[in-house]
């Protein structure tokens, strides 16, 4: 909440792109009172590629920029919302009001729903952060959301356990399984011990919080084939030759699923009633593979499917999490 006129901002920005691809900037969004307002594109980046063959990207600081908000006549109180980039590693340096004016949290009465995931989830191929699934999820839902989704980094990592555990949530989502695939970092017995210690971890602090298990949604060069995910000259994904004999428990996402449906029916019968899954499939399946631009990330129309989908399986009536989204 502000009464000030306007809002200064200073930031970095560091925009990793594919080689062949361009930046069209950043993109703000900018909600005040409840209205959507013209979104505001910063130009001002550091560009860094991606190494399609290793994956990596140099990192590094950003390009330090500046932006002003503009929110009309100043001594009126308005509930502001900015939205940063989901497309760059944003670095807030410093924000600025006029002297005299105020600034204090808006007072938060709506559900907060938290969720993890893979890229699909951080959603970044939506380009602003207004029109990413998750978000249209919690605006259609009347919920908070905290998107902890992450780039290619959803591995069960016992970090983020505990920063899940660690933060305030009236339901909690996770969607895992297709990094694990891609960068091939398990095996099924790793992976089971995993997936019960990451809800162990969780469950310390949130015993019986609602919590749904999203198994991977489709990505059919994986549906039967195991990881190291390439990319291909074309653009899109493909499943690395296995030439060794060692691929015993090697995970497709079909596995992902069935090992998913198996732990989670298992902690159910030993009690644990406010934990759910949910098959990837029915956000995006079959049918839907023109939705995937490169085999794997979900288009706009893919994004917008996976929004409208996720609302009636989670939280429609008979939703698996209806009942926290309405605590």
């Amino acid at each position: 909440m502000t009464d000030a006129a306007v809002i200064e901002m200073e930031f970095e920005l560091l925009r990793g792109l594919y080689p062949g691809t361009g930046s069209e900037g950043s993109v703000f969004d900018v909600v005040i009172d409840g209205a959507v307002c013209t979104p505001l594109t910063v130009t001002a980046e550091k560009i860094v590629p991606f190494d399609l063959v290793t994956g990596g990207v140099e990192m590094g600081p950003g390009q330090r920029s500046s932006m002003r908000i503009d929110l009309g006549q100043g001594g009126v109180e308005r509930a502001v919302e900015i939205w940063f980039p989901v497309v760059s590693v944003f670095t807030l340096i410093d924000v600025r009001i006029p002297s005299g004016a105020v600034l204090r949290p808006i007072e938060q009465d709506r559900p907060i729903w938290l969720h993890h995931g893979s890229s699909i989830s951080q959603a970044s191929d939506a380009g602003r952060a207004l029109l990413t699934w998750p978000e249209k999820v919690a605006r259609a839902s009347g919920l908070s959301l905290m998107n902890l989704g992450v780039a290619g980094q959803c591995h069960l990592d016992p970090f983020m356990a505990r920063a899940i555990r660690d933060q305030p949530a009236s339901l909690i989502s996770l969607e895992i399984g297709i990094n694990i695939v891609n960068l091939d970092t398990m095996r099924e017995r790793a992976f089971t011990s995993a997936l019960n210690g990451f809800l162990d971890t969780i469950r310390e602090a949130h015993p019986n919080t609602p919590i749904l298990v999203i198994s991977p949604l489709l990505c059919p060069a994986h549906e039967n084939d195991p990881g190291p995910t390439m990319w291909g000259p074309d653009g899109r994904i493909f499943a690395a030759p296995r030439t060794d004999d060692g691929v015993a428990g090697g995970l497709t996402v079909s596995r992902i699923r069935r090992l998913i449906d198996a732990e989670v029916a298992r902690r159910r019968a030993r009690g644990d009633g406010n934990l759910q899954a949910l098959d990837g499939r029915v956000l995006l399946g079959p049918g839907d593979e023109g939705d995937l631009y490169d085999g794997l990330h979900p288009n706009a129309t893919g994004q917008s499917k996976i929004a409208d989908r996720f609302v009636e399986a989670a939280f429609g009536a008979a939703g698996l999490l209806a009942a926290g989204a309405r605590a």
